[in-house]
């Protein structure tokens, strides 16, 4: 038993950060499973945004306010990450296996969040980061290659463009100003509306209009896609960053395209195939390496620091400290994000 409170916050910090990544991993097999239900795609993206909606039903006067002083270019990045990243995934799911939905699409943010950030100008990329996506690329040209016999290139197209719409999805994460329940009405309350307008419209049908679809399919969807992936693997990846810290957290993350391709072996009966195994460890590597923390070079005493080890500053006062911006949620510090890592809302 843990009696120390540092341990069992560790070991409850280790548990939610397990939860997170089977969490991550379920997004993937519910994407590719849909299909073998009585469910559709659009079914699916309707209980996977009215879920939370109804959930943070309370904070939504508070999110009207905080959206009001956001940038609209920022929210119109975090729009991105609704339903047009839900139907694009969705339609790889549809066209690849579970172990490549589960690894391309968080696999390949780090390459094109490189990319942005290169084209944009507004920052350097570090060497390090640049090699590992360099080894992300040969990862995903090895997925090309050698699983093309189980996956159309039409599926792997998907699978790439989902990436990237995750990428400035995430771009617009690290801009936004809005507290966590803010930003996750802001994905999902639009997602929900643009949904319900596509079944009504029957321009996608939708068996859960139509009264054919099975309670249980509607029960076992709504938990893993709804309160699973949209509500508790966001808590859950927080807690975990809160308690081991982003490094670990966010290294911890790149297990989920191989708890996804293990879980797929099971469940859906999709074997983990050669091809599969060394792209898969490839890109994972390249990942991995992405999210290594820096080393930060010791300073001396004197260095004009009040301490040693604490960033110079290129003077002898004390560090000022900057001031929170308006809306970030502060318990517990500022957050980086992993790559694999960024709360899916």
């Amino acid at each position: 038993m843990l009696t120390n409170p540092t341990s069992r916050r560790r070991a409850l910090g280790v548990v939610a950060m397990t939860v997170a990544v089977l969490l991550w991993a379920s997004f993937a097999l519910t994407l590719r499973g849909v299909g073998a239900s009585s469910l559709t795609t659009i079914d699916l993206s309707m209980l996977r945004f009215a879920t939370p909606v109804l959930a943070l039903a309370p904070w939504l006067p508070r999110a009207i306010r905080e959206v009001r002083s956001e940038r609209r270019t920022t929210i119109l990045l975090l729009l991105l990450g609704g339903l047009p990243h839900f139907l694009v995934s969705a339609l790889g799911g549809h066209l690849a296996p579970a172990a490549l939905v589960g690894l391309i699409i968080p696999g390949t943010v780090p390459l094109f969040v490189t990319a942005l950030v290169l084209v944009g100008g507004r920052a350097r990329v570090p060497a390090r980061q640049l090699a590992s996506v360099a080894v992300i690329v040969v990862g995903v040209a090895a997925a090309a290659m050698l699983t093309s016999a189980s996956a159309a290139p039409i599926g792997l197209a998907a699978l790439l463009t989902a990436g990237f719409i995750w990428a400035v999805y995430t771009v617009g994460l690290k801009r936004s100003t809005l507290s966590l329940t803010t930003t996750v009405l802001v994905v999902c309350l639009p997602s929900t509306l643009a949904a319900v307008a596509l079944a009504c419209s029957g321009a996608m049908p939708s068996h859960l209009l139509a009264g054919t679809a099975l309670p249980a399919d509607v029960l076992v969807f709504t938990v893993l896609q709804g309160l699973g992936t949209g509500i508790l693997s966001t808590i859950s990846y927080a807690y975990a960053v809160r308690v081991l810290g982003s490094g670990i957290a966010a290294t911890a993350g790149a297990l989920s395209p191989v708890a996804a391709a293990g879980l797929a072996v099971p469940i859906l009966g999709e074997p983990v195939t050669g091809g599969v195994a060394i792209a898969m460890a490839i890109v994972v590597t390249g990942v991995l390496l992405f999210n290594a923390p820096r080393r930060r070079r010791r300073v001396a005493q004197g260095d004009g620091c009040l301490v040693p080890g604490h960033a110079s500053m290129g003077h002898d006062d004390p560090p000022r400290r900057q001031p929170p911006r308006p809306g970030r949620a502060r318990a517990g510090g500022r957050v980086r994000l992993g790559v694999l890592g960024a709360p899916r809302p």
